[in-house]
């Protein structure tokens, strides 16, 4: 039985609500998840469906990235709370809640009502901002593999970039220690970029840090960063490392989602993952891997790959599908897609070719 608990908490003015569940016995890691974005470059499909949970090879964003995340970790996840705008609704704070669930962790949802930065967003959270955690923001994955530094107070994940003046980037010292953070370089600092993803051995340190950000009102292009909570723990003398991960997908637009959904169906396919249910019912149709086809999923005279997600009960009849995204209980006819992107419940019969429809849609 799920108890709810609702309160406010009042940042500078600005109201963040609270909803939990009951915790779970001893004291683990944690990760919260600012995502109160709603994706408007990804539109038409995220105005019925949060970015975050957008499926990719089957599994909403933010599922793929907090499993990822609790791999490299390899310890207890305690905690998993979920920073949303409070017109989500139920239905998508329970599928939050589950994703909480299959980790064996206690589930929490926050509100965040104004888009005030990231150092805001994280404060709507400060209930949960404490002991060993990790900030995840939910609109990258990733592919990485080390062991965390135990020894250091914070570890930010980075990527190398073969243009860093288009990113975030981290400043080393000479003993390879993070010594500063430098946003969208005009010179070379350093070509690590920064991909959102931070693990804080004491969560309170930060959380101390950015409440003198909010009560200073320390701001930068209208918002709160968390970058000036980082920058006030390093000049305190606090050991930030890099964590370098070795693919960082973005989720940011039609394109580039469907480009993740091939690389991630690429990797799960090299570590021997069945992604075809039994389910499907083929007929006269091929499937070329790496290929994601969930339960119930229907293929007449169709050729379906390679790099394809189809979610459960959609129907492919008279097709070619190649490196595109097809959501839940949608139906697609006469068509020769690629690089294409259709949401749920949709209907398509035609000959175009690079579309991208959004839930409910129909083009017969």
């Amino acid at each position: 039985m799920q108890v709810l608990v609702k309160r406010d908490t009042r940042l500078r003015g600005y109201m963040c609500n609270l909803k939990k569940i009951p915790a779970f016995a001893g004291i683990s890691m944690k990760i919260i998840v600012p995502m109160a974005g709603r994706g408007s470059r990804l539109r038409p499909h995220t105005l019925t469906v949060p970015k975050p949970l957008i499926p990719i090879a089957g599994k909403p964003i933010v599922q793929r990235l907090v499993e990822d995340i609790a791999k490299i970790l390899d310890q207890k996840i305690d905690e998993v709370a979920f920073i949303i705008k409070d017109d989500f609704g139920e239905e998508i704070e329970q599928k939050l809640n589950e994703i909480a669930d299959k980790l064996n962790a206690k589930g929490t949802i926050y509100y965040q009502d104004k888009p005030l930065g990231t150092g805001h967003a994280i404060m709507c959270a400060k209930e949960s901002l404490s002991g060993p955690c990790v900030i995840a923001y939910a609109d990258t994955l990733f592919k990485a593999d080390f062991n965390l530094d135990q020894s250091a107070d914070s570890v930010i994940w980075v990527k190398q970039v073969e243009n860093p003046e288009a990113y975030g980037v981290v400043q080393l010292d000479n003993n390879k220690n993070i010594s500063g953070l430098v946003e969208k370089p005009q010179e070379f600092v350093s070509d690590l970029a920064v991909i959102g993803i931070y693990y804080f051995k004491q969560g309170e340190v930060l959380k101390a840090e950015l409440q003198k950000v909010l009560d200073q009102n320390i701001i930068h292009g209208g918002e709160y960063q968390i970058n000036d909570g980082i920058k006030a723990m390093m000049a305190q003398g606090k050991k930030f490392v890099p964590g370098k991960v070795d693919e960082w997908m973005d989720c940011g637009n039609k394109n580039v989602t469907v480009e993740t959904n091939g690389r991630m169906l690429n990797f799960l396919q090299q570590d021997g993952e069945d992604l075809v249910s039994s389910s499907v019912k083929q007929e006269n149709s091929k499937i070329i891997q790496p290929c994601y086809i969930g339960e119930n999923v229907v293929l007449k005279n169709a050729t379906i790959g390679p790099n394809v997600s189809i979610g459960d009960e959609t129907v492919v009849e008279n097709s070619t599908v190649k490196n595109s995204l097809i959501q839940t209980h949608s139906t697609v006819k006469n068509a020769n897609l690629d690089n294409a992107m259709i949401g749920n419940h949709a209907k398509f019969n035609g000959e175009f070719t690079d579309v991208s429809i959004g839930d409910y849609s129909v083009l017969e």
